[in-house]
């Protein structure tokens, strides 16, 4: 993901978690209710963030003030990461976008968010502030789409509420107002065997797309997921890490190269965590995929 920022700005880019309080449909029952089966949302933010309250100046402050300590920054990325990113009137998510922009340092936004929640009123706005119609130097963004998985039943199995159709439809009407997408995908899903999953990797390859996260399936405390793999442990079968990085080294073999990874595993936090707990960082969970990529020796 380094080398693809480098692309973009001439130094090195900090995103910054920030939390906007925007809910999801999926959970007050514009959509649907209880979420989708693996989520609490609370084992998302990173530790930083779960200390931050109040105003997205003050998140950002706090982002900044943590990351500040490690290495200096050239710029920073407002990374509106909790829930569901574009689900508010247009007019607010606006003024919550601006909020993080007007930040000094802050050099564009990243917006996590679904595919059936991205009005045509906020589409129009991202094209004049961040695309086609923006001016010149206008700040940077990249929209992450919740896909998940390419199959239906999947999607509908963990009570996801939309499509791949409607993921593929805001994906190619971002994509034609010139915003950056990145995509989500969850490996190891109820249901999918290696070859589903794998099937993801060639659907996706034919989207005008930026940047993909992976993520191991994680049976997180407090979801419904959690609930069924307590009464059945054969409900989802879970990744050993090297089961995993075989097939993550597969996913990328099928990827074109103009598509950036950012990130091959989620870090949940272990009192969060039911399974599977491998106890590896993610640098050295790249060092393994590395290795799964590497042509044997004769």
């Amino acid at each position: 993901m380094a080398d693809y920022m480098a692309t973009i700005f001439p130094g090195k880019i900090q995103k910054i978690a920030i939390n906007a309080n925007l809910g999801c449909p999926n959970r007050d029952g514009t959509i649907g209710t209880g979420g989708c089966i693996y989520c609490n949302n609370a084992s998302f933010n990173p530790a930083y963030a779960h200390k931050s309250k109040g105003s997205i100046t003050k998140q950002l402050e706090d982002g900044v003030a943590f990351f500040s300590k490690k290495q200096a920054a050239y710029g920073y990325l407002a990374y509106f990461q909790s829930y569901t990113n574009t689900y508010a009137d247009t007019e607010k998510l606006i003024e919550l976008y601006e909020e993080a922009l007007a930040f000094p340092g802050v050099v564009g936004l990243v917006v996590a968010t679904r595919p059936d929640c991205i009005s045509n009123t906020l589409m129009e706005y991202f094209a004049k502030r961040f695309g086609n119609l923006a001016e010149e130097n206008h700040p940077y963004l990249l929209v992450e789409i919740g896909v998940e998985s390419t199959c239906n039943e999947t999607l509908e199995r963990i009570n996801r509420g939309h499509t791949y159709e409607c993921a593929v439809s805001a994906i190619n009407t971002l994509y034609n107002i010139g915003v950056s997408v990145g995509v989500h995908i969850i490996l190891g899903l109820p249901g999918e065997s290696r070859e589903m999953m794998l099937s993801h990797a060639t659907k996706i390859s034919k989207l005008p797309i930026s940047t993909i996260k992976l993520h191991q399936l994680q049976i997180i405390k407090n979801t419904p997921l959690a609930a069924l793999y307590m009464q059945d442990r054969n409900f989802v079968q879970l990744f050993t890490p090297e089961e995993y990085a075989h097939i993550v080294a597969d996913f990328i073999r099928i990827l074109p190269g103009n598509i950036a990874f950012d990130r091959f595993v989620s870090e949940t936090p272990p009192s969060m965590l039911i399974a599977p707990s491998w106890g590896i960082k993610p640098y050295k969970f790249t060092e393994m995929v590395e290795g799964c990529l590497k042509p044997e020796k004769l």
